[in-house]
This record gives structure tokens, sequence and C-alpha cells, in this order.
């Protein structure tokens, strides 16, 4: 379970075999089973959290009960409602598995210990954090100025695994589309038509 996760840290710092273990005791594995809730919207967040197996979505409902999905999480990703996490505040957003999953779970006064006791941990969650600003930056401006066929199309190209793991409905609600609308610009996309 640890593998994974350290897999990822080591492509942005270095650890020793000593702060690889010291890191493990600051974890705790978590399992999900489908539609189970890692965070529930307007509760506190209390952990950041590690994918190392499955496939979580992060999103809120609007007043008239339509679900408007965040982000994904598959393997390899991390996921938070990090206002909460960090400040203590109610969720905005709900966190739950689309597939059973295995989390490695941290509170937020773990975190704080693990970065002052491991100091590679906060130059990674420092570049971990600057990127993930970076992509949101970026899907924000995307949602502003792609039509939804480049913006599925991005998808396509970026995360072809992801498009057979995850149902249409809940690319649909990603895209703020219909899913007969991403129906549609499926078939266009498919078969070349505008």
């Amino acid at each position: 379970m640890y593998d994974i996760i350290f897999k990822h840290i080591e492509e942005k710092v270095q650890l020793t075999q000593s702060e690889k273990e010291l890191i493990k005791t600051f974890f705790k594995p978590k399992k999900l089973k489908k539609k189970q809730f890692l965070v529930v919207e307007g509760h506190v967040c209390n952990y950041l959290s590690f994918v190392s197996k499955g496939l979580l979505k992060a999103y809120n409902i609007d007043d008239k009960g339509n679900e408007h999905i965040n982000q994904f999480s598959p393997e390899g990703w991390w996921t938070s409602d990090m206002s909460s996490f960090f400040s203590g505040g109610i969720s905005f957003y709900s966190i739950d598995a689309i597939e059973d999953s295995d989390v490695l779970v941290i509170t937020s006064e773990d975190f704080e210990n693990l970065t002052l006791k491991v100091p590679a941990m906060d130059r990674y969650f420092r570049k971990l954090f600057q990127n993930s600003l970076i992509t949101k930056e970026r899907r924000l401006i995307s949602s502003h100025t792609h039509t939804a066929e480049e913006k599925y199309r991005h998808i396509l190209e970026n995360n072809p695994d992801l498009i057979k793991r995850i149902p249409q409905n809940l690319w649909a609600s990603y895209l703020g589309l219909s899913p007969e609308t991403l129906s549609r610009l499926k078939k266009n996309i498919i078969f070349g038509q505008k």
C-alpha cells in the first residue's frame, strides 16, 4: 500500500529508508466501498488522503439537487477539501468512492508534525500544492475558453484509462453537460461530424 505513495513522492523529492519508515507512522490506511463517503459536504474534512487503489470523486450538490464534479482522483492522486482540512471549517463538497478504494489518510495535526520532522515532505507538499494551483487555474481558464468538445477531446487524449472507468453521466457532470449532450458530442467525435 505504501509503495505507490513513495513512488509518487520520490518523483519530486528523495527519501532515505529511515524517512520512509517515519512517514508510514503518520498515515493510516482506510478502505472505502463503492459509494462510501470519505468527506461529507457541510462537515469538517479531517483528512488529506492519498489514493493507493481505486477511484474517488469530489463534488457538490446545488440547490436543485444536481451534482457538480470538481475532481476525479485515481490511484496516485491526493484528495481533500483543502479549505476545510487546513482551516477546520466545514467542507464545501463531498468525496466518495466510484470504485472500492484503498486510501492513506493523514490528519492536519499529523500533517504539520510530518512536515516538521521530515523536511523533504515539506518540499514535496509545496511542489504538490504549486502543481495543484497551476492545474486549477488552467481548468478555470479552459472552462471559459474551450468548447465542450475541446474539453472532452482533452480528456480523451490525457486520460484514456479513466474514460473507461468513469460512467458517462459522471463525465457529463464534470464537464457541466447533460448526459444526452455528452452522448451527442461523443457521437460527433466518433463519426467525425460537426
